[in-house]
């Protein structure tokens, strides 16, 4: 049944390719990657294989991969992704030797892939669950790691429909999970090779605040504000209820990175400023940055550096799929604020019981928390210390993988 339903999700994807752009990159990557791989692979070398779906478990993978760079330098990275969004942004990092997309997993491409590379380790990050890869790496003796990995009783591995399929978990030789519920539940399906070490992404994180870049622009745009709120991975409901309090409250300065960055969307917002000083980091200087009101982040690369510059910040994506990356935001100390669509993302969980992050349901809820911020100074700091505290507290993760991979 799973070898059906992919092979009809290839037949989707080949015909969405003729209309949408993001998918064409992908079908085109993915029909390249064994190409690329037999052109790259250097038949001496023993390659560690990393997996990750899209940016965000890119970015929990990385500490490992630059971990293994500097303990284990005889080995070589493959890198490999599904999505564009994580292979267009990170196609030139430094940190692998290969990068290439992840054929579709057919039985025939899963053969073909890992004939070409010859694996002698495997990492999938959080939730990469492949059939065909998985069985053969198993059947050849690969030892193959799930990482930060989080399990919910309503997955599919779960249902009595699923056990089928939850087979694949037991290809793993070792999971890294996220918390002790996920080990409870993959218990219950007769596995046992599990470690609670929590999510690599509160080390990256750390790590990101230490190599943070200094942004003139921003600097001088912040210069003399008392109050800042960076607004981050923002969509347009968000934008909708944020700005409308700043239209009001305009002794704030107000930054806002958004997460398309299209003509349409970036159209969205200026119309939602309408009246205000606006400028785009794109085309800001020295003269028109420092007397603007709002400064749109019209480039991508810089959000994890510019929360440092905030009085408050807030997350995108909880009136949508689902709120974008909250640590960024935490680790500079500072309060979080995000949309309902939070209640799978244990780390926003977490930050909410710390009263290190605040949940808003609408504009009124908006305009309550900050009017708090503002009258109560030691509310606003006491949730800023939160939060760092928060993300301090639960690093560690990377060392406790390494501390039970054997090399």
């Amino acid at each position: 049944m799973y070898n059906i339903v992919i092979y009809l999700y290839l037949i989707g994807v080949a015909i969405a390719s003729l209309f949408n752009k993001k998918v064409k990159k992908m079908w085109a990557g993915e029909r390249q990657a064994v190409k690329v791989l037999k052109e790259k692979v250097d038949p001496e070398a023993r390659y560690i294989w990393f997996h990750a779906a899209s940016l965000g478990e890119f970015e929990q993978g990385r500490p490992l991969i630059e971990h293994l760079r500097e303990t284990h330098p005889e080995y070589k990275i493959l890198l490999t992704f599904f999505s564009p969004s994580g292979y267009e942004v990170r196609k030139n990092y430094e940190g692998a030797d290969i990068i290439c997309y992840l054929p579709l997993d057919t039985i025939r491409n899963a053969r073909r892939f890992l004939r070409a590379v010859k694996p002698v380790m495997a990492f999938f990050i959080k939730y990469e669950f492949w059939y065909n890869y998985l069985h053969i790496l198993q059947h050849r003796g690969v030892p193959t790691y799930s990482v930060s990995s989080i399990f919910r009783p309503d997955q599919i591995f779960f249902q009595w429909y699923g056990r089928q399929y939850g087979r694949v978990l037991k290809c793993f030789t070792h999971f890294f999970v996220q918390n002790m519920e996920s080990k409870a539940l993959l218990a219950k399906l007769g596995i046992t090779d599990v470690d609670v070490v929590g999510d690599t992404r509160f080390d990256r994180v750390l790590q990101i605040k230490e190599a943070s870049k200094q942004l003139p622009i921003v600097e001088q745009f912040t210069a003399h504000a008392q109050k800042v709120f960076v607004a981050g991975s923002s969509w347009l409901p968000d934008e909708e209820i944020f700005i409308k309090y700043f239209d009001i409250h305009k002794d704030w300065k107000l930054i806002i990175a958004p997460h398309v960055i299209s003509d349409e969307h970036l159209s969205q917002i200026f119309e939602l400023l309408k009246g205000r000083r606006v400028v785009r980091y794109t085309e800001a200087t020295e003269d028109n940055v420092k007397d603007a009101e709002v400064l749109i982040i019209d480039c991508f690369g810089l959000l994890s550096s510019i929360y440092h510059y905030g009085t408050v910040s807030y997350v995108g994506g909880g009136f949508g799929v689902g709120i974008h990356n909250v640590l960024e935001a935490a680790v500079w100390d500072i309060p979080v604020v995000f949309g309902p669509n939070n209640k799978h993302f244990q780390e926003a969980q977490g930050l909410m019981l710390v009263q290190g992050g605040f949940e808003i349901k609408d504009y009124q809820s908006f305009r309550d928390l900050m009017m708090r911020f503002e009258t109560d100074a030691s509310f606003l700091q006491n949730a800023g210390e939160n939060a760092g505290a928060f993300v301090k507290s639960r690093a560690g993760a990377t060392a406790k993988v390494m501390e039970n991979v054997s090399l």
